[in-house]
This record gives C-alpha cells, sequence and structure tokens, in this order.
C-alpha cells in the first residue's frame, strides 16, 4: 500500500482552490465584520462531554474520537463549530445582553455526508445568542443571503421550515422518547408507511396530522393550508404565525422563499426556525441555519440562538473565482535598484516572482505575463514576449 494515498473522502486543496476558498473566506467574514459579528477560533479537538453537549445521536455518530495522553481523558475532533461556539458565549464572554460571533475552519467527520463529498468541510458562519424573538431569525436569514450573495451564489431559494410543529404534536400525542425518534426520522424522510407505523394506536385526529406534515411544502400560500389541515394544539399557531412573519420580512428582498413543514432539522438539537438556501447549480443545500435554544444549558447558561452554516470548499466549486492574479517576472540577482522596484511593487498588490538560476520556463506555471526590464537607469515593467 502506498504511504502517501490519503483515506477516503479526504483530499488536499489545490492552489486554484485553495486561492479561490482564501478569497470566500476574506469576503465573507468581512460581512460578517460589517454586521457586527465577532471572530473566534475555537481549538480543533477538546474533551468530548463540551464538544457532543446538546447536538443528538448524529453529531455523536459524526465525531472521531481520541484519547488524550497528558489526563486519560476522552477528547473529540470537531465535526461542528456550533456547540463550541455555544461554549464561547455561555463559558468565556458571559456577556448579558446579545452575542453575535463568528468561525471559519475545518471540521472533521467520521463519513461524508454523499457519496461525492468531504469528510473535511471547511465550515463558515455566524451565530446570535441572546435574543429569542423573531427578529434574530430574521437577522441571521438575511447575513446567510447576503454572505451567499458576496461569494457570488446566485439563484438562491430558501426552504424554511418549523421543527415546532412537530414537537407540539409529539408533546399532545405523549410520545416518549423512542417512539418520538423514530416518527421524527419518518416524517423527515417523508416515509409514509413509517409513519403510519409509529402512529398506530394515537388518536385518529393527531396521526393525520403528523401524515399531513410531508405532504405541506410549496409557496407561502402552503402556511394557510397548514392551518386548516393541523389541530388545534397548542404551539402550532404560533409557529405558524412565526413562518408568516419570517415570510413577509424576507418578502421584499428579492429571494425565492418556499416552506416545508417536513424539514425539522436535527431531533433533540433544532427548535424553531429552520432554514436552508439551494441553488440550481448544487444538489445539495448551499448553507443551512436554524434555531437551537438552550444549546448552553451545560455550559451553565440556558441561552437562546440561532445562526447557519457554510461549507467553503463547496461554494468555492460553485463559483469561478479560483483564476490567479497576472504575475511580474523578475530576474535573479541583488542588485539595490531592481530589489527596490520589487518592494514598490509588492507594496502595490502586484505578485512579483524572482526566477532562479537553472529553472527558465517555471515561471509561465504563475501566470507571468510582464516582466522587469533594465532601462536609463532604472527598472521597468514590460509585456513579456
Amino acid at each position: 500500500m502506498r504511504r502517501w494515498l490519503l483515506p477516503e473522502h479526504i483530499e488536499d486543496i489545490l492552489p486554484r482552490e485553495a486561492r479561490a476558498m482564501e478569497r470566500l473566506r476574506r469576503r465573507i467574514l468581512d460581512e460578517f465584520e460589517v454586521h457586527g459579528y465577532q471572530l473566534v477560533m475555537p481549538p480543533l479537538a477538546e474533551y468530548v462531554e463540551s464538544l457532543l453537549t446538546g447536538t443528538g445521536h448524529d453529531m455523536d455518530l459524526a465525531t472521531f474520537r481520541i484519547v488524550d495522553q497528558l489526563s486519560g481523558r476522552m477528547m473529540g475532533v470537531r465535526a461542528d463549530h456550533t456547540p463550541q461556539v455555544a461554549r464561547i458565549d455561555a463559558h468565556l464572554l458571559d456577556r448579558k445582553g446579545v452575542s453575535r460571533l463568528c468561525y471559519c475552519g475545518s471540521v472533521l467527520h467520521t463519513r461524508p455526508a454523499g457519496m461525492t463529498r468531504t469528510r473535511e468541510p471547511v465550515q463558515i458562519g455566524a451565530e446570535l445568542y441572546g435574543h429569542k424573538g423573531l427578529e434574530a431569525d430574521i437577522e441571521i436569514a438575511r447575513l446567510m443571503l447576503a454572505s451567499l450573495a458576496k461569494a457570488g451564489v446566485g439563484g438562491v431559494k430558501l426552504d424554511i421550515g418549523q421543527p415546532g410543529i412537530f414537537r407540539a404534536l409529539a408533546q399532545a400525542a405523549a410520545l416518549d422518547g423512542e417512539r418520538a425518534e423514530a416518527l421524527f426520522e419518518a416524517v423527515q424522510q417523508r416515509n409514509a408507511a413509517g409513519i403510519a407505523e409509529a402512529t398506530t394506536g394515537l388518536e385518529a385526529g393527531l396521526a393525520a396530522a403528523f401524515g399531513s406534515l410531508p405532504r405541506l411544502h410549496g409557496d407561502r400560500s402552503v402556511l394557510a393550508k397548514a392551518r386548516g389541515a393541523l389541530p388545534a394544539v397548542a404551539g402550532i399557531g404560533a409557529a405558524l404565525d412565526d413562518l408568516e412573519r419570517l415570510a413577509q420580512a424576507l418578502a421584499g428582498d428579492g429571494v425565492d422563499l418556499g416552506f416545508d413543514l417536513a424539514e425539522l432539522g436535527g431531533f433533540n438539537y433544532e427548535n424553531g426556525i429552520v432554514f436552508a438556501a439551494f441553488t440550481p447549480s448544487s444538489p445539495d443545500a448551499v448553507a443551512r441555519g436554524g434555531r437551537y435554544d438552550d444549546i448552553g444549558r451545560a455550559f451553565g447558561r440556558a441561552r437562546a440562538a440561532t445562526g447557519f452554516t457554510m461549507d467553503l470548499r463547496q461554494l468555492a466549486a460553485l463559483v469561478a473565482d479560483g483564476e490567479a492574479k497576472s504575475a511580474i517576472l523578475a530576474p535573479a540577482g541583488g542588485d539595490a535598484a531592481l530589489v527596490a522596484e520589487i518592494s514598490r511593487l509588492r507594496a502595490q498588490g502586484e505578485v512579483v516572482v524572482q526566477a532562479l538560476p537553472g529553472h527558465e520556463g517555471t515561471e509561465d506555471e504563475l501566470g507571468c505575463d510582464r516582466t522587469l526590464v533594465p532601462g536609463s537607469g532604472r527598472w521597468t515593467v514590460a509585456k513579456r514576449r
């Protein structure tokens, strides 16, 4: 076996893709900053107790585990930034009011999300803590859309769900944890047979309501249909009201909105409005977000929270932004005037590549379309022949 082979779904990032990703990273982080979001950089690994708090079974299975050789305790390599940022907000910053934080870094998954997906996404995202009202969800959704626009991703459709409706029905039906999880999965997968099996023995109106959730998807008119199809269970009316208000707030932003009441996020994770952005150029969502209140409870502060995340590698594959800047070829040598001119050009943002003896021609790989030539006591830039 060749020792330099990488594991399946783990890849190097080569210059063109790396250049595109870095440009996107700077652009998106700048967008976060002008909206008041502060950058944090959590560690790649930490103890599993804090890394997996409040994230549910799916994140547990996605996390690589290692033994800390200093303490003997079990550590995990992060599979998602959100629990770490929640820990920072709750335990380290300890702010009384609203906290806006953002991040960018690699995560590692035990399995890929799909056959064409990497196990090492580069997550970039933003989180808003401390405000339970719909205003925070609107701000996060708008920031996500603005970030995609800044990245050059067009034709975005925003699909919106509300897991609170499923949870209200599950509470009314007094479902236990195992049965509720099975029904959650069946609704999420639009598995009619699974829904029928999981609702056996329930009151007919509640069983019918669970069965109707996968059919309640479409444009804004689906919200009116939901009011007629769902029973008058506590919490459902308020959840639908929130979706109406969100639709009204985003209606003027020029984005195509869709609603899907079978989109439930993660079991025991998201507990309010969830949303995903899609574009015709990608079969997968290009950004996902939602509300996950109380994730900081294990750190001593149960904070309202909402946020979104994107994969820089996925974004870079969608936008044509990997072309290298044109470069200037400078001859070898330590002539003082030459060195001074190279420094001046680089200070202006020009790419200047100084040739090394015996490697003529390799500079073509770096896109050198101009060259520094001597003349009249000074060095000048000329077009390469």
